[in-house]
């Protein structure tokens, strides 16, 4: 992997890092800082010229007409539901495999979760099993297809020309959940710009993060995008305290613009193209052909498609290969990260389709409860994922340090 990458990669001898924020901040200190002393000495905390300044640098740059920044990637998921009016007896399908809150806000707007399984390679929804599932839920007659939440998990976008094939045919509107997918694409279009309304996070370790919470809506459609702004601030009509509807309060700070405004700078500069080249090293030492007998399988990228890295994962086979090897990294002072051990279906609050509910919510949402072992390459990854360090300063000696000791053990 070339340093020129990135001219900031980290210091041989510091304690490694799965997300090295501490670097991160370190090269951009002086513009950072000036950023954050900027917003304090000007006092406007809420809604200020930085919020505005970074959606308009955040639409250039995924390449949609409108991006609408809010509290956290919850909630920017939150207000594209509500912007289409989801709600009871309508199913919105979810991958299995994959974080909360993108199956969460579905039972919040009263609607329900329908899991569909996921690609083994890409980790991605398989746009087959979506079909089987809308089918399932048409025959079914109890709900209404109304959505698809494709997630572009740890970096990767998910397969949109298949998803967006089967959402045409069967009427479903796609919402792109781009939280770990920040910079990724596909054939040089960018993540976020796939969905009929996209959303992403900027959760601290994530591609893209700031400091603290935050997140940010995309879309082409004037209309819904109309509704996302009255909807982040309390459903405000032509001012703040002409309230037309519920809504939330879900602003991003000004500060938290200003500390992304620097970070995406980074980002488009320097950072992408090291995780990737990061990514390559990864990947070129643990399937090396001279050592076949040691390789484990590692993250595919399918042609046309480029990753953002949020994780680099490694399928192992099985829970007990899995746990044993990362037991062996902690011991050598590497760290990893199991992304994720449970899936969706069998999370307490789905696997109990009446458990946190209102009585109004159980009849709409008990069929969740059948998608039992309906997923199970979702079920299986969930026992056999491994995510590996991985951030732009990682530098090509802790590379080949966890490299050595993942193949050391595996063989």
């Amino acid at each position: 992997m070339s340093d020129s990458c990135s001219p900031f990669r980290g210091s041989i001898g510091e304690a490694m890092q799965f997300r090295d924020l501490k670097k991160q901040y370190q090269v951009l200190k002086e513009d950072m800082d000036k950023a954050i002393l900027d917003i304090v000495a000007g006092g406007t905390f809420i809604m200020g010229r930085a919020v505005t300044e970074l959606e308009q640098q955040l639409s250039e740059y995924v390449g949609v007409r409108h991006c609408l920044t809010c509290a956290n990637g919850t909630d920017a998921l939150t207000l594209a539901l509500k912007a289409w009016g989801i709600g009871p007896g309508d199913a919105v399908f979810v991958p299995d495999f994959t974080f909360f809150s993108s199956a969460e806000v579905v039972p919040l707007e009263g609607a329900t979760p329908i899991f569909v399984d996921v690609c083994e390679e890409t980790f991605n929804l398989d746009a087959s099993d979506l079909e089987r599932a809308v089918r399932e839920v048409l025959n079914e007659g109890r709900l209404r297809p109304r959505a698809v939440v494709a997630v572009d998990l740890f970096g990767l976008p998910a397969d949109f020309p298949a998803i967006r094939a089967v959402a045409d045919k069967y009427g479903l509107l796609i919402l792109e959940d781009g939280a770990q997918g920040f910079g990724g694409s596909i054939d040089g279009k960018r993540a976020c710009s796939f969905g009929d309304i996209a959303t992403t996070s900027f959760f601290p370790a994530k591609p893209l993060g700031c400091y603290g919470d935050g997140g940010a809506v995309f879309t082409d459609n004037d209309e819904w995008a109309a509704l996302i702004e009255s909807y982040r601030v309390h459903g405000k009509g032509t001012f703040k305290y002409d309230n037309v509807r519920i809504g939330l309060n879900s602003r991003l700070d000004t500060l938290q613009a200003a500390v992304l405004q620097v970070k995406l700078k980074a980002f488009m500069d320097y950072e992408l193209d090291a995780v990737n080249a990061a990514a390559e090293q990864y990947t070129s030492l643990l399937c090396h052909p001279e050592r076949s007998e040691a390789s484990v399988a590692t993250p595919v990228i399918p042609a046309g498609f480029r990753s953002s890295w949020a994780q680099y994962t490694l399928r192992l086979a099985g829970p007990e290969q899995r746990d044993a090897l990362q037991a062996a990294l902690k011991a050598s002072g590497i760290p990893s990260m199991v992304y994720y051990p449970k899936p969706m279906h069998l999370q307490t609050a789905f696997a109990d389709p009446h458990s946190g509910l209102q009585p109004s919510q159980k009849d709409s949402l008990s069929f969740r409860a059948e998608a039992r072992n309906l997923c199970p390459v979702a079920t299986s990854l969930c026992g056999r994922v491994l995510s590996l360090p991985m951030h732009p300063y990682i530098t090509e000696e802790d590379i080949e340090t966890v490299c050595s000791a993942v193949l050391n053990y595996v063989k």
